[in-house]
């Protein structure tokens, strides 16, 4: 007799459970080492504070009711939950927080995409630290992290998420166009993106997102801010770096370099993160931030693609 689960979750079962328990704890000494105080935050949030955090949070959330009728959500991410609790429980204290969490976050998908509903994250946010030096150690305790994790062949991809939006500002793209501008960009759809930015006649619409490589993509005056980031990371994290100007991510709250982490062996990023300087604000106390999280599942898939 066969009970099916709901698409986009799965059971562990007791062998591979032993080989996430050891990423966790691998990557759990890493935090540790950094001075990164482990927190964790409800599964359950009203529906408020995604909405309040990020629309796009919101719109990926679960939703139920409580029993007043209250509307509640799944948390999607931890990094909102995490402004939450730095304004509530953190309003006067000195800067930087660096807290760390390991948790299951929850989005609505279209199943047959193949997307989980339910992932376990590893990740870090560092409240406090303004750009570049809070960025370059995000990557560098990201790094490690990898390491840690008996990861191999990664690189990381580094972007800014400012430099596109600045350039459809340039260009005078009225807001009605940029939300499916956006997506394009954002799922890599170049044919798409082609599509939508043609009528604007502005090639360099098209030509941003095909800068990537190493440092030599850093020489516009907008990219002072990604060389000045590079400029502070060791020379084995700059190695793992590759900058990618099109870069941008799905969750609206990045106002600065994002970042994802790649390996050959997973066709999917592993993670990524970025810098959230507007957020904490949101939520009543003005603070840059930095942070980012690893899926442990996918981390473990590439690790066994690697022999690992």
């Amino acid at each position: 007799m066969i009970h099916p689960i709901p698409s986009g979750t799965r059971d562990v079962l007791p062998d591979e459970m032993r080989e996430l328990r050891a990423i966790t704890e691998g990557i759990r000494g890493v935090f540790s080492g950094r001075g990164y105080g482990e927190l964790a935050t409800p599964a359950l949030e009203h529906e408020d504070v995604l909405v309040r955090g990020d629309a796009a949070a919101a719109d990926a959330a679960y939703r139920l009711f409580d029993e007043r009728g209250k509307v509640l959500v799944l948390r999607s991410d931890m990094t909102i939950p995490i402004a939450r609790v730095v304004a509530t429980r953190y309003p006067a204290a000195e800067t930087p927080l660096r807290f760390c969490y390991f948790a299951h976050a929850y989005r609505s998908v279209q199943p047959q995409r193949g997307q989980p509903r339910e992932m376990l994250q590893a990740g870090v946010e560092l409240i406090g630290a303004p750009g570049p030096e809070g960025t370059a150690e995000a990557l560098i305790v990201l790094c490690e992290a990898l390491e840690a994790a008996g990861l191999e062949n990664w690189r990381i991809g580094l972007g800014d998420a400012s430099l596109y939006p600045r350039l459809l500002d340039r260009i005078g793209v009225p807001d009605g166009a940029r939300a499916q501008i956006l997506h394009e960009l954002v799922t890599r759809d170049y044919v798409g993106l082609e599509r939508e930015v043609e009528r604007f006649g502005a090639p360099e619409l098209l030509e941003l997102p095909e800068r990537r490589g190493g440092t030599e993509v850093l020489g516009a005056p907008e990219t002072v801010q990604l060389a000045a980031v590079h400029a502070l990371l060791p020379e084995a994290v700059a190695g793992r770096v590759i900058f990618d100007l099109g870069l941008t991510r799905s969750l609206g709250y990045y106002t600065g370099a994002v970042f994802e982490v790649y390996d050959a062996a997973l066709g999917t990023p592993i993670g990524g993160g970025g810098r959230y300087d507007d957020l904490l604000g949101r939520f009543g106390r003005e603070l840059p931030a930095c942070g980012w999280a690893l899926d442990v599942e996918r981390l473990h898939a590439a690790r066994v693609g690697e022999g690992g």
